[in-house]
């Protein structure tokens, strides 16, 4: 199910089918911020990652003993989940476990995503609450993607991404084959605010950096005044990725929680960067787009 909410600034659909952005349209320029889903890059708009950010090693881990298999960035971005709200410019989807999840993941939980308007800036809250008899696990991360160019006749590498702070900040590596954790690290950002965008850049697949200085990151061109913003304020990782195949995109991506390192022993509980939360509790982050469409 598509659903359509908007104000004066910007128009949004979402669908139910993984409680998934699928557009953000300019109302001032009738543009289209938001990743096109084009298969022949990537078939995706901005899914969530629940319940795990990343890869688990050799796409299996352990609870007490019990061996259950998952694929990378989880479940719920192929689910369908209920339509909870529509009405004030504010969109909610919920999706609770069930017999098939369990399969895969041993607990019982509620997560909703919220997406509401306010002006040019669109809020995504996700919420998620434990419904179990014990303390849950997991990780949890957004995965929005953004066309770029945003402007037919310009190129990838007229855009980049500027923080808000200065950063010396290092990429962690991954393993080109498991897309696990190395443990290694490269300088990225030296000194700057500026990241020029390059198809090189991601040869090695995602930038990750965790425990920036900066709480938000604008996509801009040399060429156009337009720009997206992406404030992830409380996240202690954000990913940046496109594939080096000419896609003309980008995503900018904020996580609570990544891939296992190479050396990990499996036990999902004492998995690096992953939430514990007790039952009847609740954990709730939220991340923020905004669309400058001069």
């Amino acid at each position: 199910m598509i659903v359509k909410f908007e104000n004066e600034f910007l128009e949004v659909l979402s669908s139910s089918h993984g409680g998934e952005l699928i557009s953000i349209k300019g109302k001032k320029d009738n543009v289209e911020y938001l990743w096109t889903a084009d298969s022949k890059y990537w078939g995706r708009h901005a899914p969530i990652l629940f319940p795990i950010v990343g890869r688990v090693k050799d796409n299996k881990y352990r609870v007490e003993e019990k061996e259950f298999e998952l694929g990378q960035h989880g479940f719920a971005r192929d689910y369908e989940f209920d339509l909870l709200e529509n009405k004030d410019n504010t969109i909610v989807y919920r999706l609770v476990s069930s017999e098939e999840s369990l399969k895969k993941y041993p607990y019982k939980f509620q997560l909703d995503i919220e997406y509401k308007l306010y002006k040019n800036m669109l809020k995504v809250t996700y919420k998620v609450k434990n419904i179990d008899n014990e303390k849950i696990y997991f990780t949890i991360g957004a995965h929005p993607g953004f066309n770029c160019p945003l402007i037919k006749g310009e190129d990838f590498e007229d855009y980049y991404l500027e923080f808000n702070k200065n950063e010396n900040a290092r990429r962690e590596l991954l393993d080109k084959e498991s897309l696990l954790f190395t443990g290694e690290s490269e300088l990225v950002l030296d000194n700057t605010n500026i990241l020029k965008l390059s198809k090189n850049l991601f040869i090695q697949d995602a930038l990750i950096f965790e425990n920036l200085n900066s709480n938000e990151v604008t996509l801009k061109s040399a060429r156009n005044g337009k720009s997206i913003s992406v404030n992830f304020e409380g996240f202690p990782y954000l990913g940046i990725w496109s594939k080096p195949n000419e896609a003309p995109l980008i995503c900018i991506e904020p996580w609570v929680g990544h891939a296992d390192p190479v050396d990990f022993n499996g036990d999902y509980r004492e998995k690096p960067g992953v939430i514990s939360l007790d039952v009847g509790k609740e954990f709730t982050c939220d991340y923020c787009i905004f669309i400058n469409q001069d």
